[in-house]
């Protein structure tokens, strides 16, 4: 009862990336990391490229896998991945792309591509940003 009143009045405020499920949206953005020495406090972030979620596509598609990698994608929350976590996260996406609907499929292929420009490219990061 509380997630549908929930649901309800965040559409009423126009909260972006929410829908009749509930379902919110999961941007992935490859990210482009810059450090000047070793502290944190130096890391920077500039966006190379990213794939919009804004039919939630992604959220339901990776949600509802049950695969170990996908099934950490959060439509609440941020979830970050370096080039060595590519592999697995390629494999299991990859094997989607061939079970959804032509629609659903391009969508998966774009976030594929992201991941294997951050496994090629040193220095750069997966994000998928929950709304």
């Amino acid at each position: 009862m509380f997630w549908s009143v929930s649901i309800r009045a965040a559409k009423l405020r126009g909260f972006p990336g929410v829908t009749e499920e509930g379902v919110m949206g999961v941007d992935v953005v490859l990210m482009r990391v810059a450090r000047q020495g070793t502290s944190p406090r130096r890391r920077r972030l500039s966006p190379l490229a990213s794939v919009g979620d804004e039919d939630d596509i992604i959220a339901r598609t990776f949600g509802g896998s049950g695969k170990p990698m996908l099934s950490r994608v959060d439509p609440c929350g941020d979830l970050v991945l370096s080039p060595a976590e590519m592999g697995q996260f390629i494999a299991e996406a990859g094997s989607l792309a061939d079970g959804v609907d032509e629609t659903d499929a391009g969508r998966v292929r774009r976030v594929l591509e992201l991941a294997r420009r951050c496994r090629d490219t040193p220095g750069t990061e997966l994000h998928l940003q929950g709304d």
